[in-house]
């Protein structure tokens, strides 16, 4: 293949954003695309083949949008934004990192960070009832609680509720010291966090105590009907068929409703089955239903993570 030489003009300002310390950003897209780079009086100057001095310009035009979003660039950036230039993004990349999915108390946009969350949050609009199921560090949960605060403000939902199995599934609650809250704090506590980030500490202690926001373990959804609700069930691998059976009859009119779980790590005893497998399973394709998966690629925690879980999945 022919060897190509392209250069992208770039003020000095934008260059030295896309640089980074010490250069260490271009070397990032030097090894991804296989291209040289080099500084010019202009901008960039990309040497190589030519597919791939073409991939590394696209990148690179990505990455300046992004800049001038008001994005940071480093290293795990580019390596997201490559893999979904790689599945034919583009504009819709721009777009996923412009349009908050919420805002924190401190004014921090959340938005998308992989195709997948995009689609992710796309499917739990569009639908009354989808299923989230994907590795660790997907955005599963966080995404999920921030279009709750989100369409809560919005008048669309009167309450938050928030729930998910303890103990290995099983609920046994009793042995623990300290009354209901005290037991299930633990295993609740990363949807505690979700929610002080997104309403701030004052206005979320203040709608738990008027019960606009209820956070509690599965078997206290029994016997309920919640309507005009945004619920999520977190970690329901570990739910069994009979759980999820239940939970998925509790709501009413004007919910919606989001179940998270990861089919790697369920945790239930004796062989038991996971509800949140036979529900996406035997739900799929019911209009209004929506089941989702992620995997490694939409991980956006340290990029080691990724590695980790995809090396788990090369093993079995």
């Amino acid at each position: 293949m022919s060897e190509l030489t392209k250069e992208i003009q770039l003020r000095s300002n934008i260059f030295f954003k896309l640089s980074g310390a010490m250069d260490g950003n271009l070397d990032a897209i030097e090894k991804r695309c296989g291209v040289r780079l080099r500084a010019t009086e202009n901008g960039v100057g990309i040497n190589g083949e030519e597919d791939n001095v073409n991939n590394a310009a696209k990148l690179i035009d990505l990455l300046v949008g992004l800049i001038g979003q008001g994005q940071t660039v480093d290293k795990v950036l580019i390596e997201r934004v490559a893999d979904m230039a790689d599945e034919g993004g583009g504009d819709e990349i721009l777009d996923m990192f412009r349009d908050a999915v919420a805002t924190t108390a401190r004014g921090k946009k959340i938005v998308c960070k992989t195709i997948g969350q995009r689609n992710y949050c796309k499917a739990i609009k569009n639908n009354t009832l989808t299923f989230a199921i994907g590795p660790a560090g997907t955005g599963k949960t966080y995404l999920a609680v921030a279009l709750a605060v989100s369409a809560y403000k919005r008048g669309e939902v009167d309450r938050i509720i928030l729930t998910r199995p303890a103990i290995e599934a099983g609920e046994k609650l009793g042995f623990l010291p300290g009354d209901l809250q005290m037991k299930v704090d633990s295993y609740l506590r990363p949807l505690y966090d979700a929610l002080e980030e997104l309403f701030g500490v004052s206005d979320y202690t203040d709608l738990i105590d008027k019960g606009i926001i209820e956070i509690a373990p599965l078997a206290f959804m029994r016997g309920r009907t919640l309507s005009r609700s945004f619920i999520i069930l977190d970690e329901a691998q570990n739910t069994t068929e009979e759980q999820m059976k239940m939970f998925l009859t509790r709501f009413g009119e004007g919910s919606k409703v989001v179940v998270t779980g990861d089919l790697t790590q369920i945790d239930l005893p004796y062989g038991g089955k996971s509800g949140l497998r036979q529900a996406a399973s035997i739900l799929a394709g019911i209009e209004e239903i929506a089941v989702c998966h992620l995997t490694e690629r939409d991980v956006v925690r340290h990029e080691l993570v990724q590695k980790i879980i995809k090396a788990y999945d090369n093993a079995k």
